[in-house]
């Protein structure tokens, strides 16, 4: 729901535009491991003056939020490339190189797992 400065909340937000793109792209494509990652709408991801933000998030593995995203087609297929390779790795972590040029800046922070519950061995 972020929009840029300037933008009414009568024009549409571009994470709207975005998610959509995202979901089509994953039905149309043609890569079988995009299937593998969930996909989910977020109202608001506090990115606000980073408008049309993007999260990847998953249990016991880093989280990252990604702003300052287009509501393009291209955008659509690096988020699941990026969103793929988050999946494969063992615990999340996504090195800038091996990231979609589009998500190697605009990063807005990386979170560690979630801590261990009192009582548990780390």
């Amino acid at each position: 729901t972020c929009r840029p400065g300037g933008n009414t909340r009568e024009q549409r937000a571009a994470g709207d535009i975005l998610f959509e793109a995202v979901q089509a792209a994953q039905a149309l494509g043609d890569r079988p491991d995009w299937a593998a990652v969930r996909v989910r709408g977020q109202a608001c991801t506090a990115g606000c003056s980073r408008a049309c933000t993007v999260a990847f998030q998953a249990p016991g593995k880093h989280s990252y939020q990604f702003g300052d995203l287009s509501a393009t087609a291209d955008a659509a297929r690096a988020l699941l490339d990026c969103a793929v390779l988050h999946d494969r790795s063992p615990d999340g972590t996504l090195a800038r190189d091996a990231r979609p040029a589009l998500l190697r800046s605009g990063i807005l922070c990386r979170l560690p797992p979630t801590l261990p519950v009192a009582g548990e061995n780390p």
